[in-house]
């Protein structure tokens, strides 16, 4: 049912029981009204024939038939427009326009009160009369005029203005509606042709000054806004996983292959004992290339896909007291040092920690002096509003012409045994905190500083990530800060 048509059937029906409420109130106050005037000439009647009818108990007492009479007669003259019923011990005299004795009258109270008898209503009156040797009831009666023809023609006059306000109300209100809901039906049409599976085209809105209308389409447009996020995000997903497919099944097929042919050299017979350590040595460096590869994968799908409501704020040297007690842990033969102050940034506190791991693990892999000593020097600190991670090590250092090449993905110097993707995954992670990463001498022109500067936003949530994530994805735009292999 339409919107219109729901509020001419309620305007319909509630106009027609306003008016039957309206005419009953109206009704009721009239007849107060009546009663009040009624009730006060009935008083000021009983009160000035009081003195006649005490008089006539009187005479009737003292049975004297003569003046009994003439008291009567004088006691329903000074009653003039009203009915007069005396009751006392010698009898009831009674005259002018009253119930009949036949109807029972209520006992006698201080505020008049309606009698019914005979199809007719009356106002009643009693009013105690008292006096030496006397003691009687002086009632006094007039037609109840509240009950009156006039009454009754207001009452069917309003009910039928309550039965011809039902359809015009209806239609009017009808009319009022429908040119009221015009902006609605005008937003469902434009609403009713968006398919955003089939096209990119979204709802266009002109302000219509009609509150409710307006805060709808700006509601649709937020559900619209929000389902091509979802879908671009889902599509993201879809690309990811299949980006990790193929470079999982293109990075490892060599390994894997290389480490067959050593399991089948294992099962020659015969094989003296140090080939047999030598090959199980390959062996087990295949397997931490493997394992390595694919936990980098891992994480790289994992830096493309978190959402921004996985930040919050969180200090960076906590994180990085972590990591560098963890690669203590790896590295017990290594000099590893942390100078950090509280840093506290809106980030993704598990990818800051695989930035720093993979910083400080390429710095003990690559970063090693000619006699194999590593020292590795990591600071946390905050400068011109921005947050610093340094990472230095003692190593032979990267030529300034291969310090970009270093950050593409499976990218691996000569003889390295790592999957090529420690130094994109600090990269990528530096680009999801609105950050850097860049590649420098060490101090004192030895070795290699690392550095990434992040935005110091120590209490921000509206940090953006960035469009395109697609540092595993191999057929997405380059958009990213650092290139990385070509599709």
């Amino acid at each position: 049912m339409r919107l219109s048509t729901r509020i001419a059937l309620a305007v319909g029906v509630a106009v027609p029981i306003l008016v039957l409420a309206c005419g009953w109130l109206l009704l009721a106050l009239v007849a107060r009204d009546l009663h009040r005037e009624e009730d006060g000439h009935l008083r000021t009647r009983a009160t000035a024939i009081a003195h006649d009818a005490r008089t006539l108990l009187r005479a009737a007492a003292n049975d004297q038939a003569t003046a009994e009479a003439n008291r009567q007669r004088r006691l329903f003259n000074a009653a003039l427009d009203v009915g007069v019923r005396l009751t006392g011990p010698d009898g009831t005299f009674s005259g002018g326009p009253q119930p009949d004795a036949s109807v029972p009258l209520p006992h006698a109270s201080k505020v008049p009160v309606t009698v019914r008898g005979a199809g007719r209503s009356w106002r009643a009156y009693a009013l105690p009369v008292k006096g030496p040797q006397v003691s009687g009831t002086l009632w006094v009666f007039a037609p109840d005029t509240a009950n009156r023809a006039q009454l009754g023609l207001v009452r069917r006059r309003t009910a039928t203005t309550a039965l011809l306000a039902a359809p015009l109300s209806a239609l009017l209100a009808w009319a009022v509606a429908s040119g009221a809901t015009r902006p609605l039906r005008r937003l469902r049409r434009s609403a009713a042709g968006l398919d955003p599976r089939t096209s990119a085209v979204r709802l266009e809105h002109r302000p219509t000054r009609v509150t409710e209308v307006d805060d709808l389409a700006a509601t649709l447009r937020t559900v619209l806004a929000r389902y091509d996020e979802q879908a671009a995000r889902t599509a993201q997903a879809l690309d990811t996983a299949r980006s990790f497919s193929a470079a999982a099944s293109h990075e490892l097929r060599n390994p894997l292959m290389s480490m067959g042919t050593n399991l089948d050299v294992l099962a020659l017979p015969g094989l003296p004992e140090d080939e047999r350590a030598a090959v199980v040595g390959e062996l087990r460096a295949e397997h931490a290339r493997l394992l390595g590869t694919l936990v980098a994968l891992r994480e790289l799908g994992r830096g493309d896909l978190v959402e921004p409501d996985a930040f919050r704020v969180r200090d960076v040297a906590e994180t990085a007291d972590a990591a560098v007690a963890e690669a203590r842990r790896q590295a017990p033969d290594a000099r590893i040092t942390l100078v950090a102050e509280a840093a506290p940034v809106h980030c993704w506190e598990p990818g800051i920690r695989i930035l720093l791991d993979n910083l400080i693990g390429n710095a003990l892999a690559h970063g090693r002096d000619a006699r194999g000593r590593a020292e590795v020097a990591v600071a946390v600190r905050r400068a011109d509003g921005q947050m610093l991670i340094t990472v230095d090590d003692r190593g032979p250092g990267i030529p300034p012409d291969a310090r970009e090449e270093v950050f593409r993905r499976f990218h691996r110097g000569p003889g390295s045994t790592g999957s090529g993707l420690g130094l994109t995954l600090a990269a990528q992670q530096a680009a999801l905190h609105g950050g850097t990463v860049e590649l420098d001498e060490g101090p004192g022109g030895v070795g290699t500083r690392c550095t990434v500067r992040l935005p110091a936003r120590a209490a921000s949530r509206s940090s953006a990530l960035p469009l395109q994530r697609d540092w595993l994805t191999l057929t997405a735009a380059r958009s990213q800060s650092f290139h990385k292999e070509p599709s």
